[in-house]
């Protein structure tokens, strides 16, 4: 292999050169720009940020009269409806009518008597229609 040798190879002159005494006069041309971009900042006056802070303080009340609005009509009810409360019975296999009656209070039993209103004809069809009248006696 043939030797290298850095110093002896000619020199290959780069493209770029500087101008006459470029860094002489270069601190100086650097601080006039930045004197200029100092006088060209642009100041927003306060009357102009007034509409955005009368947007933003009318979309903090809608907010504000919103959430308590969504929590009423979103709100889970506590209280069971009829349909969910009879299947839930029904399915329950070890639950049978004793247990129900074990559970009920004089107020509970004078509510179902008001709001069991059966007239003489309802009932004599219902007897008249089931062949197995002791069942529903002894009941």
């Amino acid at each position: 292999m043939k030797e290298f040798k850095l110093e002896n190879e000619p020199k290959t002159a780069s493209g770029f050169k500087t101008p006459d005494h470029y860094f002489d006069t270069f601190s100086a041309k650097v601080l006039e720009q930045i004197n200029e971009r100092e006088r060209e900042v642009k100041v927003i006056p306060l009357y102009k940020r007034k509409k955005v802070i009368s947007i933003a303080a009318a979309a903090a009340i809608f907010i504000a009269f919103l959430i308590p609005t969504a929590n009423h009509y979103y709100k889970a009810s506590k209280e069971l409806d009829e349909a969910t409360l009879e299947t839930y019975l029904t399915y329950q296999s070890n639950l049978n009518q004793y247990d129900l009656i074990k559970e009920l209070d004089t107020k509970d039993i004078d509510k179902l008597n008001k709001n069991l209103a059966l007239e003489d004809e309802t009932l004599e069809d219902i007897l008249a229609a089931n062949p197995n009248i002791e069942n529903l006696i002894s009941e």
